[in-house]
């Protein structure tokens, strides 16, 4: 019997999180989501950069709240020497650090890993970068439309014939955030069995790249160069999207006999015997003339018939759904993609937590989003004990 675990996977281990914008604060968030105490530290004033992005509610970025929640924030002055011994102390409690800075300004404030582990030799040190700790691109600046452009990821999004597109979403800061995560889930396990921290880094170019799987499939093993191809699969056929009377839909013909109840949902049968379509290879060499029968089909169709039509058939079909409409959709509250939380600016607000469910773990419960600095002074006293004349000091120095 899997025992219940009523504060979450996570909870006991403390997180340092020195990130900002969005690869580290999407990983600390997902540590945070299942119940790792993480506490986030952010320069006096300014605070994180991704607070200054849109949109703004009363003076809050909604962009920083969903990435941030389950913290505590607090301000800390790292261009000070005192400043530093602050976060020295708070990395020799933690379980955890999380930095994204460009390769070797840890090492420049005196925070570096072989400093922090010899501190805490259980401390997991994790580094997030556009580039990499080293090789030759280390230096340059990432942001994700960077990553995009340099990954090979927007050579191969758009339509074809087209201008290379940028996915619709931060794709490469989130799953750099997904795969830093992920390798530090790894890591807890190895210093349960070791009793050591490792440190571990993960690039922004290297998480996109590694996820180009159709693309590599046919650029490393065949003479076939990569190619934009819109909303069609780039190996097979038909695997697109078509324009309905009320809105577009996709279908996924994905083997044989798929295909062949495609044209039977059609009501064109006979299309199985046709020579131009009895395999992948012919469809991909007629795929002008499928795409123009399949086209003109759906035109003649709203989307619900459309979709009633292909699904009687057992056809994977879907409608092109807004965000507007997944919110509105049943799916959402049945699976609790969002969960209710806090803002002292915001209010009564809500987050979208990482998807994964645990069994006998609890669900992700209310959380709060911290204003700047919200924090500072309830962490300086429990995790380091400092007293109210120490706090005192701290602030008129303009160190907190």
């Amino acid at each position: 019997m899997i025992p219940s675990l009523p504060k979450g996977l996570l909870a006991g281990q403390r997180v340092l999180d020195l990130t900002r914008v969005m690869s580290g604060p999407f990983c600390t968030a997902m540590l945070a989501d299942l119940g790792a105490e993480v506490i986030k530290v952010e320069m006096p004033g300014f605070g994180d950069e991704g607070r200054h992005f849109a949109p703004h509610v009363n003076g809050e970025s909604t962009y920083f709240a969903l990435l941030n929640r389950g913290k505590r924030s607090i301000t800390i002055n790292m261009k000070s020497p005192d400043g530093i011994a602050l976060v020295r102390d708070l990395a020799r409690q933690a379980d955890i650090l999380v930095e994204n800075f460009r390769p070797g300004v840890m090492e420049r404030l005196g925070l570096g890993h072989e400093v922090l582990q010899a501190d805490n030799p259980k401390l997991i040190y994790a580094s997030i970068s556009g580039f990499g700790q080293e090789g030759p691109l280390a230096d340059l600046p990432a942001f994700d439309l960077v990553i995009q452009a340099m990954s090979g990821l927007m050579s191969v999004t758009g339509e074809a014939g087209g201008r290379a597109t940028a996915v619709g979403e931060s794709v490469a800061d989130i799953t750099t955030g997904m795969f830093a995560a992920w390798g530090i889930a790894a890591a807890l396990y190895d210093r349960e069995r070791t009793g050591i921290g490792r440190r571990l880094e993960v690039a922004m170019l290297d998480s996109v790249f590694s996820m180009l799987l159709t693309n590599l499939s046919r650029r490393l093993f065949t003479d076939q160069p990569t190619r934009r191809v819109g909303n069609r699969h780039p190996e097979t056929y038909p695997v697109d999207s078509f324009a309905t009377k009320t809105g577009d839909i996709v279908l996924v013909g994905f083997s044989e006999a798929i295909v062949k109840r495609i044209f039977e949902a059609i009501g064109q049968p006979e299309l199985s015997a046709d020579p131009r379509f009895k395999t992948n290879r012919d469809r991909n060499v007629h795929e002008a003339e499928l795409r123009a029968i399949l086209a003109g089909w759906a035109a003649g169709l709203t989307q619900d018939e459309a979709l009633e039509r292909l699904r009687a058939a057992d056809v994977p079909a879907a409608p092109v759904w807004t965000l507007d409409d997944v919110l509105a959709s049943d799916h959402v509250g049945a699976r609790g993609l969002l969960v209710p939380g806090t803002n002292a600016k915001l209010g009564d607000i809500q987050f979208a937590p990482q998807p994964v469910r645990f069994a006998g773990a609890p669900a992700p419960g209310p959380m709060r989003a911290p204003t700047l600095g919200e924090d500072t002074e309830q962490v300086l006293r429990d995790e380091l004990g400092l007293d109210d004349t120490r706090i005192a000091g701290l602030k008129a120095a303009k160190i907190i």
